[in-house]
Formats: C-alpha cells, structure tokens, sequence
C-alpha cells in the first residue's frame, strides 16, 4: 500500500508516478463475501491551485475541502452523474484525478473477480467487456464500487481501499492537453498522461487523433 510520502509530490510528477499502480477495494460481494477489485491505473490529469483548469482554482469549500487536505487525501466528485475519483498532491488545491485504469487480475484479484465488475458496471447491450470497464473516470468507479459519500476527504486503508505498487511502471508515457477543459481555462496545458501501452484503452487515445502531431499536440515521454 502507498503511504501519504508517495502522494507528496508536485501534481504532475505524482500523476506520472500513479502510472502503473493498482487500486485495491474490497468489496462485499451478497453470495461470496468479501473479494478484491483491482484495476491499473493508465491514466491520470494533474490539476494546479493556480491554473483555472481546476476545481480549486474556483476557491476553498467544504466540496472541495479534500483538496486543501495531506497529500493523499481522497478527494471524489460527481462528474457528468457519476463518482469521479483523486488524491491531493503536494500544496494546497493540488491534485490527480484518476481517468482511467484496465481490470487487474493476480491471487488477490483472480481472473474471476470480472464477472462482479462486470455486474457493477453493466453495458447498455449485455456484459461490458473488460478493456471498457474502467475507460473512463466514472466507469472506473463503477466498476470498482467506490462511492463520494463512503470516500470522500478520507485516506486510503489497507483494510478497505488503496493504491499499491506491484513494480509494473510504464517504459513510455505520453502527455497531452487534459479532457473537458472549458475554453479560456487554461486548456491548452498538457497535463494529461497516458501510460502508452494502454494507450488504446484510455478515454481518449491520443495516438489516433488524425489533427494531433507529436511534439506540438502531444510528447512521447520515455522513463
């Protein structure tokens, strides 16, 4: 399990860092008792106090007290009707909002976890498929059962819910402008980092954007 030491870094190394790591929550499944969802983290949006991109930049409330909180802090929102999911960083009204992740499967999540995420978050015509689960901020909470009034401006536990480091880091990450911007909002910032492995199960590939070019709309970071 990471520690709050892990979250204390600068919004966009810590979106960077998350990249690779698997959250962890323990669900109670009705006939089989507790089990444990897992999904790895593909990508991830940095958010700054002092760029109009973020939700802090609008000001302190209790809503977005999270924000203000240690580094760590779980920070969870309602986005488009759906749970959206973050961590506070390094400075007050800093934060990395978890944008999508790819179900996890290893002793503690076995491949047969699949069918709860699948119940969790069902498509509109039949199961979701895997690699759809968690392409998104909202699907992945779906999917993984997390919810604003039960995580909300708490910490993450070993017991319940949390990140962890299972030595899987990304070898190429690709950044870019961050998702749903408003314009005049400081859009153009490339804050937006997508493990490039993943890259075709992200909410937005960035690889396939026809006007995109690399080094202007888009870099190839190599780690």
């Amino acid at each position: 399990m990471l520690k709050d030491p892990f979250f204390d870094q600068e919004p966009d190394e810590l979106a960077k860092a998350l990249l690779g790591k698997v959250l962890r929550r323990k669900y109670r499944h009705p006939q089989k008792g507790f089990v444990w969802l897992s999904a790895r983290i593909i990508e991830t949006e940095a958010y700054f106090l002092t760029e109009k991109g973020s939700h802090s930049s609008l000001g302190f409330t209790e809503k977005r007290k999270a924000m203000f909180m240690s580094p760590g802090t779980i920070y969870m929102y309602y986005a488009r009707g759906g749970d959206s999911l973050n961590f506070s960083a390094r400075g007050d009204g800093n934060g990395v909002l978890i944008k999508s992740a790819y179900p996890h499967f290893d002793r503690k999540s076995p491949e047969a976890t699949i069918n709860i995420m699948q119940a969790l978050n069902p498509g509109n015509q039949g199961l979701r498929p895997a690699p759809k689960l968690c392409n998104g901020q909202t699907l992945l909470c779906r999917t993984l059962g997390l919810k604003v009034p039960d995580w909300n401006q708490r910490k993450t536990s070993a017991a319940e819910f949390h990140v962890e480091n299972i030595g899987t880091e990304p070898s190429t990450i690709i950044q870019c402008r961050r998702l749903g911007i408003p314009s005049g909002r400081d859009e153009h910032l490339k804050l937006r980092f997508v493990d490039a492995r993943y890259a075709k199960h992200a909410t937005s590939n960035p690889l396939t954007k026809r006007s995109w070019r690399q080094g202007e709309d888009y870099l190839i970071l190599s780690r």
